[in-house]
């Protein structure tokens, strides 16, 4: 479980495939990795396979390549990461899995005033899971929903101290960004499916 506050930036220096699958190394700032241990890369909870001096390992098989954007990592990536919360840290931003629900693409990204909004498209089903001012995980960042300009688009207004200190301020119109809706709106909407979907006579 995670907060999708990103505590460092890492870059991707290697990239192989194993028999574990896609193989990443990536360079950062953590001292006190374990094997074994939970990272959410961009979002998506990645376990540690070998640590050392500033560099961690991780794979991804099959299933992680297919339904994100890992794919498309290189040597030079940037990346943001997280280590797993422990219970009794403060929850600053909201409950995460890193669980990617999907890819979506950035439409477009504007600045407005001391603010810089980007709006996403998203699936349907993602869609109906999003409420304006609710929350939503952005490339393992914890957002606030700005508003919901277009059927499947998603805003999101991004603060200066986010630009500096995570990627997005990286993003660029077309590009691919992993997208996990709040973890208790989906739990809700499947709840109340039965009691909402038009039954037919």
């Amino acid at each position: 479980m995670f907060t999708g506050l990103i505590d460092e930036v890492g870059t991707i220096d290697r990239v192989a495939d194993t028999d574990a699958g896609r193989e990443f190394r990536i360079r950062c700032g953590y001292d006190s990795l374990a094997a074994g241990e939970s990272v959410a890369v961009n979002g998506a909870c990645l376990t540690v396979r070998e640590m050392g001096e500033g560099w961690f390992t991780v794979a991804a098989i099959v299933t992680t390549l297919g339904r994100t954007a890992v794919d498309g990592w290189s040597v030079g990536t940037r990346v943001n990461l997280e280590r797993a919360m422990r219970l009794g840290d403060r929850l600053g931003g909201h409950l995460v899995q890193g669980h990617v629900d999907e890819v979506g693409i950035v439409r477009s990204v504007r600045r407005d005033g001391d603010a810089v909004l980007i709006d996403v498209d998203v699936s349907a089903d993602t869609f109906a899971s999003l409420v304006p001012l609710g929350s939503v995980t952005i490339d393992g960042v914890s957002l606030t929903v700005n508003a919901l300009p277009d059927y499947r688009v998603l805003q999101i207004s991004l603060i200066e101290f986010t630009l500096s200190h995570t990627t997005l301020g990286e993003l660029r119109d077309g590009g691919r960004v992993h997208i996990e809706g709040d973890m208790i709106g989906k739990y809700v909407r499947r709840l109340v499916a039965p009691y909402t979907e038009t039954v037919d006579a």
